[in-house]
């Protein structure tokens, strides 16, 4: 009967493929194989270049461990970021948020993809009315299996084509990590990425800006009364991003840590007093 690979195998294997991490992915793939056919299984998609996160089936965020399915976009440990100030603006607003369904503040995950953003805010922020929405079928599937035991549900359209009409002006806070690579850009990433993710969970347009000014044009009508729209960016595109709130009636401050190198963008239809601090 063939024996599991020992972890010094393992590890041989994954730097012979150029994985950086190779030591700690190797404990990973070792703790997820439970024989030493799935553990072979397992190191052969890694070493053909799958992302470790698609290979092990989830990816840890904030804490959390978010279950993944081939294909959907994993979370990045930038947007970590986002969370924390999604989770520091609800607290904030505590009580002067406009209550949803049982009192609690209505959040929506746009552009959920598997789910990741909505899932850390209910599970630091909680309790929330959470709802997430994707265009694509694989990425609402994913969803499902991550929001749907929060009690949270899942939509799938495009943009706010796919959230129900009870929503228009009741989101307190609307999170958003809508794809902002510009579409020149996309050959530039890593293979893991360019490769093994939709195209479609990537490409932001020709400036990587085109799905920001959609969601900013239409925001105003989903938000409630001092709802806020929290959208990750770039660096280089924070100002143009600003400029994209300002032109549909948003007011709009920056945010960045150094540290993750991230960046997100703020708006509100009414000011933004007692926002997050940086």
């Amino acid at each position: 009967m063939p024996t599991l690979m020992r972890h010094a195998e393992v590890v041989s294997r994954l730097r012979s493929a150029g994985c950086v991490f190779a030591e700690e992915e190797a404990t990973l793939l070792l703790a997820t194989g439970a024989t030493a056919g799935e553990l072979d299984e397992l190191v052969r998609r890694r070493v053909e270049g799958l992302p470790l996160e698609q290979v092990l089936g989830w990816a840890e965020f904030c804490g959390l461990r978010i279950l993944l399915d081939p294909q959907v976009f994993v979370p990045r440990r930038r947007t970590e970021y986002l969370i924390r100030q999604g989770v520091k603006l609800l607290r904030a607003r505590g009580s002067r948020l406009t209550a949803g369904a049982a009192g609690t503040p209505v959040v929506v995950d746009l552009c959920c993809g598997s789910g990741a953003v909505g899932t850390a805010l209910a599970a630091s922020a909680g309790p929330i009315e959470l709802h997430a929405a994707d265009v694509d079928a694989a990425a609402t599937a994913c969803a499902r299996r991550n929001v749907l035991p929060l009690g949270g549900e899942v939509h799938e359209g495009d943009l706010y084509g796919a959230l129900p009409d009870r929503l228009r002006g009741r989101v307190d806070l609307l999170a958003v990590n809508a794809p902002y690579v510009p579409s020149g850009m996309i050959e530039t990433m890593p293979p893991e990425a360019r490769l093994h993710e939709k195209r479609s969970s990537l490409d932001g347009g020709p400036d990587g800006l085109e799905l920001q000014r959609r969601v900013a044009a239409a925001a105003p009508e989903w938000l409630a009364p001092g709802g806020h729209l929290l959208i990750e960016t770039s660096r280089q595109q924070a100002a143009r991003t600003v400029q994209i709130f300002a032109g549909s009636g948003l007011s709009a401050r920056v945010f960045r840590s150094r540290k993750r190198d991230a960046t997100v963008v703020l708006g509100g239809a009414a000011g933004l007093p007692g926002g997050p601090a940086g």
